[in-house]
């Protein structure tokens, strides 16, 4: 099966979230704006995330994202659909899987992104516990067919205690109901290392592995094979700074060194 290239549209901050101007409208053209750009450098889908939002809400049972959150984010995903024909996913940061689901659902897409959905990781907004059987539950009440890509040891986190690598992907693979494998570097925009993604697929084998920052011109010959797909943001903006519009021609340079890797 090819692999997949998949860029983000990265929104402007929800009406509720700190430094908003509060007009929706602005944000969905700019979304657009970046989609298009996306789907004419060829992207193969599309990944929503409401990467303006910092500092983000938890997104568990007990602090999830407010309504306008979930509500922007799926009337963004719909439109990008169908304004691009693309495949679409939803992230809903920093981890509300229930919410993501929920825009999924209406707007169409394809997959959701979950940061934490097994363990427990620390990170800027606090602890988050995973809660797979509950975004299992939720799914299945929908009758969405939305795929679930999992973090394994989600960037700007570290696990609660100790982990073997290998153990955990292995469990979140096997034990999570996650379709595929998200496998970062420690930050936004960061590379993940070849060695990590062999090890991971060494534990869990044909299952698949997405790469889930830093993605490049300069390393794709050496991560674009080691891969399923991968989720790319901050090397497709202008100058490669996440807060710039999409750059086509950034886009267009990558999709060309896919094809050659």
């Amino acid at each position: 099966m090819p692999r997949t290239f998949m860029g983000v549209v990265h929104l402007a901050p929800s009406p509720s979230a700190a430094g908003s101007a509060g007009a929706f409208e602005a944000t969905l053209v700019r979304a657009l704006d970046d989609a298009r750009a996306l789907a004419r450098g060829g992207c193969d889908a599309l990944m929503v995330e409401n990467f303006g939002d910092a500092p983000f809400r938890k997104g568990t049972a007990a602090e999830p994202v407010l309504p306008d959150v979930t509500a922007s984010l799926a009337v963004v995903a719909r439109e990008v659909r169908r304004a691009t024909g693309l495949p679409v996913g939803v992230n809903c940061l920093r981890n509300d899987a229930i919410a993501a689901l929920g825009a999924a659902a209406v707007a169409g897409a394809r997959w959701i992104r979950v940061n934490v959905l097994t363990g427990s990781m620390v990170t800027d907004q606090g602890l988050i516990e995973g809660e797979a059987a509950r975004v299992r539950e939720y799914r299945a009440l929908l009758r969405a067919e939305v795929a679930v890509l999992a973090d394994l040891l989600v960037k700007h986190a570290a696990p609660l205690a100790p982990v073997d690598l290998a153990d955990a992907a292995r469990d979140l693979a096997e034990r999570s109901g996650a379709a595929g494998l998200i496998v970062s570097g420690s930050r936004t925009g960061a590379p993940v290392e070849s060695a990590r993604l062999e090890q991971v697929r060494a534990a869990v084998g044909a299952f698949p592995i997405w790469i889930g920052s830093g993605l490049s011109l300069e390393n794709a010959a050496r991560l674009w094979p080691l891969c399923d797909g991968a989720i790319v943001g901050t090397s497709l903006k202008r100058h490669g700074r996440v807060h710039e519009p999409v750059d086509e021609a950034r886009v267009a340079a990558l999709r060309s060194a896919l094809r050659e890797s």
